[in-house]
């Protein structure tokens, strides 16, 4: 009875550090996190039509899918809000020249390589990754960014994969048929089913 005890408490334990290690507490899935200035994808990007482009304006070229400086918000907010209390924050950023010390959502530990743009221009949407982005008025996971999430992908991309030109489609919905799309888009991109741990850890 003791053995069969034990096997059962620890199993219980493993499962029990598995569910949190899963949860929101250590993940931050759906947890909006405090920021200098609530800023709202949902008014910013749906509302007012901003493509993700225009503040992450390395997303393509780069690795870092990169942080607007704030000339980048002053360009519209020396006009409108200018007197806000709640882009005070900003102001003085300006004022200063010095950057607004944001709290990263999407934060990949230092030993993941990550590369933005070859993403994008293997087709894989912003959504995939982010979420719909465009109805977040605070900005939030929805992945948890472990390793088996991103090997989903990587072992089957014609299960996520769309045209370019439908990447920073947030509203952009998978036909029926995305199966035969993504194996035609595969082909097309040159996509390989990237599963060495070189790959990511370097």
């Amino acid at each position: 009875m003791s053995i069969f005890g034990a096997l059962f408490i620890g199993g219980g334990l493993l499962w029990v550090l598995n569910e949190v290690n899963r949860s929101p507490y250590v993940t931050d899935v759906g947890v909006a996190l405090a920021q200098p200035v609530p800023f709202s994808h949902k008014h910013h990007v749906a509302g007012l039509g901003i493509d993700c482009r225009y503040c992450h304006s390395t997303v393509e070229i780069s690795s870092m899918a990169g942080m607007p400086p704030t000339e980048t918000c002053m360009s519209c907010h020396s006009q409108i809000w200018a007197d806000s209390p709640m882009l005070e924050p900003v102001r003085t950023s300006f004022r200063n020249d010095q950057s607004i010390r944001w709290t990263r959502v999407h934060d990949l530990p230092g030993f993941v390589y990550f590369n933005h743009s070859i993403h994008v221009k293997k087709g894989i949407g912003c959504a995939t990754c982010h979420g719909r982005v465009d109805q977040m008025p605070l900005m939030w996971k929805t992945n948890t960014l472990y390793m088996e999430w991103c090997l989903e992908c990587h072992r089957q991309p014609e299960r996520f994969v769309r045209p370019r030109d439908q990447v920073f489609n947030m509203s952009y919905q998978a036909p029926s048929d995305q199966l035969a799309l993504g194996r035609k888009l595969v082909e097309e991109y040159k996509i390989r089913k990237l599963t060495d741990c070189s790959v990511c850890h370097r």
